[in-house]
């Protein structure tokens, strides 16, 4: 069996008589601990399924289109391509790697609201007409070099200004300048977008970023433009409830502000959604320190029963690795341990998980509390699909671990059902059996 981080073509182990996504990892970890005990990612594909199954079920009328940039795994770009999803690119690599998967570029959105000259040229070049604009610099930018581009206007919505530093989006009262503008330079709108992030608690949120959507369509008609998308952005955690609670919400805003007679499509951009779960992380503790906060010291002579022990842990996988998306906020949830002589009432102590380097910024994990581990042992991280598998997180390629990709018997014919072939939808890919 073999992992492929940068190959042609992706082997697939269908998981047949009840074998699990555990015994898998348990099979590589012991293979792991006859050799160099190196990280190593296990993807399950039939998780990836199942989510795209939960949103067409819970949001029927809203076409999902996934960013990239969210996990690149040419793997999950060739499944979600065969289940009809769309793609939102922000660089040329990222539109390169999508359209080199047969994407039409009518199902790409070229996001960002700063978009290097070359970029827009290379969308012009590649025939990726649909661009995300929120700003006069930008519009200018894309009259200039791409007469066919199809803007989708980003506007802020109050959640986001609420959550973050930088304001990303147009004010509404500056909608109209933008429209005229575009007017004036011959360049097309065709949608209006928004973004309410995941962590937004208020069930306002969505009522008041639909209301301004509705106030910008109604601007652009009277200036002669016929706006036909209405993209609701990303903000979906990847849970069944809050997937529920959100179209609970916009549900009866979309059918009040855009009811299906306007003909006004509705798409939305779900990333950590799709990918989350798919994704579990092995890595191998590589350097164990014990830490006496009120001794100041670390060494086990010196440990007495009443001493506040604590451990500081070293992994040889770090946030320069699979973990990159810490440092844009990430929550890195506490991992279960695998280790042979784990017993179940071993004492629990205080730990704090950092990667290989020296650095500072390496903390994965700030505090967790964990059985005591030895330098060998294993620590498994689930839901780590949006964590930087696969993209450009990691420092090169070679950096990255290889990453196993899986699918139950039962995951795999509901794909079929769906439409996929290997033969047809994913060239790419090749499905072997499972420990062969």
């Amino acid at each position: 069996m073999k992992g492929f981080v940068d190959a042609p073509n992706y082997l697939i182990e269908l998981l047949e008589g009840g074998t699990t996504l555990d015994d898998v990892i348990e099979n590589h970890v012991c293979e792991q601990n006859l050799a160099e005990k190196n990280a190593f990612v296990v993807a399950d594909l039939g998780a990836l399924m199942r989510q795209h199954v939960l949103w067409k079920t819970t949001m029927p009328l809203i076409r999902p289109f996934y960013p990239v940039s969210c996990n690149s795994s040419p793997v999950v770009i060739e499944v979600l391509s065969a289940l009809g999803v769309g793609f939102v690119c922000a660089n040329k690599a990222e539109t390169t790697l999508v359209l080199n998967h047969d994407v039409p570029p009518e199902n790409i959105i070229l996001s960002g609201v700063c978009k290097q000259l070359s970029l827009i040229k290379h969308a012009a070049k590649t025939g990726i007409n649909y661009l995300v604009c929120e700003n006069e610099v930008e519009l200018r930018k894309i009259a200039r070099v791409h007469p066919e581009a199809k803007l989708l206007l980003q506007v802020c919505t109050e959640a986001q200004v609420e959550e973050a530093s930088l304001t990303i989006g147009c004010s509404l009262k500056s909608c109209r300048h933008l429209l005229e503008m575009a007017k004036e330079l011959s360049v097309n709108v065709v949608g209006v977008m928004f973004q309410v992030p995941a962590s937004c608690r208020d069930p306002q949120a969505y009522s008041h970023a639909l209301s301004d959507a509705r106030c910008i369509f109604d601007m652009a008609k009277e200036l002669g433009f016929d706006i036909k998308i209405l993209d609701i952005g990303g903000g979906f955690s990847g849970s069944e409830f809050q997937l529920k609670q959100v179209h609970s919400i916009i549900k009866p805003l979309l059918e009040a502000y855009f009811p299906s007679a306007s003909g006004v499509s509705v798409i939305a951009e779900p990333g950590s959604f799709f990918v989350f779960s798919s994704f579990t992380l092995a890595v191998n503790v590589i350097g164990k320190k014990a830490v006496y906060p009120d001794l100041h010291c670390s060494t086990h002579d010196e440990l007495t029963p009443n001493s506040a022990l604590e451990f500081v842990y070293y992994m040889n996988d770090g946030v320069y690795g699979s973990f990159m998306g810490k440092l844009f906020g990430n929550v890195i949830t506490t991992p279960s341990v695998h280790k042979m002589s784990l017993t179940l009432d071993e004492p629990m102590f205080s730990s704090s998980l950092w990667g290989p380097s020296c650095d500072p910024l390496e903390q994965v994990v700030e505090h967790c509390l964990l059985p005591e581990l030895a330098v060998g042992d294993w620590l498994i991280f689930s839901n780590m699909g949006a964590s930087g598998q696969e993209g450009p997180g990691t420092l090169n390629d070679t950096d990255q671990p290889p990453v196993y990709y899986t699918i139950s018997t039962d995951d795999w014919f509901e794909m079929q059902k769906a439409g996929i072939s290997l033969d047809d939808t994913m060239k790419t890919l090749s499905l072997v059996q499972y420990g062969l």
